[in-house]
């Protein structure tokens, strides 16, 4: 039916009723369209909720600062849980390889003057007494002079006490002649010893025939050992003062000086056994003994000296080399520590990565005690029973730093 065949009369209820209907239609068009948003709202959440689970717990940054991973990364990485553990009882501290003091010689140059035949360069061997350079001195020159002169003179005033003591015994010289030839003798002696040590201490009490020496006062070896320092060329002038002009040490014995923190100090004695090992020979040990501890402590450092005599057969700990030291203790302890694996350096630090949860992991600082081997004594840081990264700790830090970045 239309609105033109709707009688007159009801024309206006028609019209107050047709906006109403409008009214309805709207409401209802509206009411379809909010039902389906939600509706796709709610296929959409659950979409996305699946996506989420299965990107695994890689998407997942904890608030802890812990990094989580995904089931492959976890398949690279080997947790394993630290005990404490008896072991033999060692102290390992770094050390450096110096020179036995008691077997190096530093020549010096007993007078002023040339330096001439000098015969020996750096590393050449030399046996105690042999002859390395002369040094050619006018000093020398008068030294000599003076000692060919007491002697002369010591000859001289011997044959003549013996001369008037005979003549005093026959009644032929006085008293006083007697005297006064037994006072020339004595001065005549004190000087000959006067000008002798003079020669003793260049080095020229052997010599025989000191008018063929020509002013040389020769230079020779103290001890046997190998020349490590030569600070003059030949013709060279020196001066008799504290430089030396070479240097020999003796190797067959070195020293390892070694750092030890105080609150290790207790474990440390005199006498102690030690064993020492280098880069430089991995797998060789040698082995000495604790000689010296330092009296006082480094205020820096907090550490105390520690000097290791060590047999050096075939010289081959050379002065200046890094060394590991593990001093022997008296018994058995209980320690903690990791491999070396697990551990990775920043800026001077040392890391390991920490189970914290479920294929969650966060970085923890350690101190670690120095040392040689597969493992490393955890002085801090660490408790027994923590479950600690051994094998993939450097793939964490990189997927730690990539987070960071991201």
């Amino acid at each position: 039916m239309t609105e033109r065949a709707v009688a007159p009369a009801f024309r206006p209820a028609i019209a107050l009723l047709k906006p109403r209907a409008t009214i309805l239609q709207s409401a209802l068009v509206a009411f379809v369209f909010m039902t389906s948003a939600a509706c796709g709202a709610a296929c959409s959440g659950r979409t996305d909720a699946a996506h989420a689970s299965d990107a695994g717990l890689a998407t997942e940054q904890p608030r802890d600062g812990a990094i989580a991973v995904d089931p492959a990364m976890l398949s690279s990485i080997k947790v394993e849980t630290i005990a404490d553990r008896e072991t033999a009882g060692t102290l390992p501290i770094a050390g450096k390889v110096q020179f036995d003091e008691d077997r190096v010689a530093r020549v010096l140059a007993p007078l002023s003057g040339q330096v001439v035949g000098l015969r020996v360069k750096v590393g050449d061997a030399v046996r105690k007494g042999e002859r390395l350079c002369a040094i050619s001195s006018r000093d020398a020159a008068i030294a000599i002079g003076d000692e060919i002169e007491s002697r002369k003179d010591l000859e001289l005033a011997e044959k003549n006490v013996a001369m008037i003591q005979d003549l005093f015994e026959h009644e032929a010289a006085s008293k006083i002649a007697l005297q006064q030839a037994q006072n020339d003798f004595a001065k005549a002696r004190a000087r000959a010893a006067r000008t002798g040590e003079a020669l003793r201490v260049l080095g020229l009490s052997g010599q025989d025939d000191l008018a063929h020496v020509n002013g040389r006062v020769p230079i020779t070896s103290p001890i046997t050992g190998t020349v490590f320092e030569r600070k003059v060329t030949d013709g060279q002038f020196v001066q008799s003062d504290s430089t030396p002009i070479l240097t020999i040490a003796n190797l067959d014995t070195v020293w390892v000086m070694g750092d030890v923190f105080e609150r290790d100090l207790r474990l440390v004695t005199k006498g102690q056994a030690a064993t020492v090992t280098t880069a430089a020979y991995p797998g060789e040990r040698f082995e000495g003994r604790v000689n010296h501890i330092s009296d006082a402590i480094d205020p820096a450092t907090r550490t105390a000296k520690v000097r290791v005599s060590v047999a050096n057969p075939r010289a081959r700990l050379k002065p200046e080399m890094f060394a590991a030291i593990e001093l022997h203790l008296s018994g058995p302890e209980r320690t903690l520590a990791v491999p070396t694996t697990a551990l990775f350096t920043e800026e001077g630090r040392s890391y390991v990565f920490v189970e914290v949860g479920r294929a969650r992991f966060a970085r923890r600082g350690v101190e670690i005690a120095s040392g040689a081997g597969p493992e490393r004594r955890v002085l801090s840081g660490l408790r027994a029973g923590d479950r600690v990264v051994v094998d993939g700790a450097l793939l964490l830090r990189q997927e730690q730093q990539q987070r960071e970045r991201g």
